[in-house]
């Protein structure tokens, strides 16, 4: 979810659901090593519970992250063993780490010796050809033993060649079995599924076999269905949320960061989905994606594109 799932998104995200854990983009350890690491870190506290998700296969410099982690606050750090993409490649760290399990542990066990909080694992269930059950319960069996209780499976493939980013999330087939398989094998472990999730029946199917679901590009999208996520996986009292409030509890934001110097296409463009749907819904995201509108513009672009919903 790189370049996607950034603090704008997750504050606009949490005006939706109270309960739901939001993950950052995947960030590397060099860029909060030798980049500016509060502009990476920084968040706002409405956001909990939150976890930093990092890139990076040293274990020093993982350790060094977390810490940095724990010290923002942060709940979590994740770290990400699934990013398919040739330049995580070049980095040696994202799912090519599949291959090297021991190496993975290392740096889960240097994480963990160095924070209080949760160490968790986002994964692949396999790399390449490599596509037998046997691979990934042998990797969670490595990590597992350094220490993490929690294991994110993409119950997909990563093609290290040959497929781009995009394609690695449609071309391997799903093998939702292999991922229940394993919550059945490791009952002692926290198994959350992720890849192809689209509907609230989805999530709900799925959590009769394991711990949880991670929803990604589905909930960036057509973010309103998160809408029900409190009350029929949290427990809480349905409330009176509607997308119009959500999108007029975005102005104080948006103008707390037009003072700071933030452009508001950066914050637009998380909120295009919001009417997904709804009549009216292509003139809100044709105003808040045209650099014409954007040029200049503050929170009053958003009820002006308001003006147009449901007629």
């Amino acid at each position: 979810m790189l370049d996607w799932t950034d603090r704008h998104y997750r504050y606009f995200a949490r005006l939706i659901t109270r309960h739901t854990w939001l993950y950052t983009e995947m960030v590397t350890t060099g860029a909060l090593i030798h980049g500016d690491a509060a502009r990476h870190l920084r968040f706002d506290d409405s956001e909990h519970p939150v976890a930093l998700q990092l890139g990076g296969s040293e274990p020093s410099e993982l350790a060094h992250c977390a810490k940095l982690a724990q010290s923002f606050g942060y709940d979590e750090v994740n770290l990400n063993v699934g990013c398919p993409s040739e330049r995580v490649q070049k980095g040696a760290f994202g799912a090519c780490l599949m291959a090297e399990a021991d190496l993975v542990a290392d740096c889960v066990k240097a994480m963990r010796d160095a924070v209080d909080i949760d160490v968790t694992v986002k994964h692949r269930i396999g790399i390449d050809a490599i596509e037998d059950y046997a691979f990934l319960a042998g990797f969670v069996e490595t990590v597992a033993a350094a220490g993490c209780r929690t294991f994110i499976v993409h119950a997909r493939n990563a093609i290290l060649k040959g497929l781009s980013p995009k394609e690695n999330r449609e071309i391997p087939p799903l093998k939702y079995d292999y991922v229940y398989r394993l919550k059945a094998e490791r009952p002692d472990l926290e198994i959350l599924i992720n890849g192809g999730v689209k509907t609230s029946d989805d999530i709900e199917a799925h959590l009769r076999h394991v711990d949880g679901v991670m929803v990604g590009r589905e909930a960036y999208h057509n973010p309103w269905i998160m809408a029900d996520w409190d009350a029929r996986f949290y427990g809480t009292e349905p409330g009176d949320l509607t997308r119009r409030k959500v999108a007029l509890a975005m102005l104080p934001y948006i103008e707390r960061n037009l003072a700071e110097g933030h452009k508001l296409r950066n914050i637009a463009r998380h909120i295009l989905g919001l009417f997904q749907g709804v009549p009216g819904a292509r003139h809100w995201r044709r105003m808040l994606s045209d650099a014409s509108c954007l040029e200049g513009a503050d929170g009053r672009l958003v009820l002006k594109a308001l003006e147009e919903i449901g007629r």
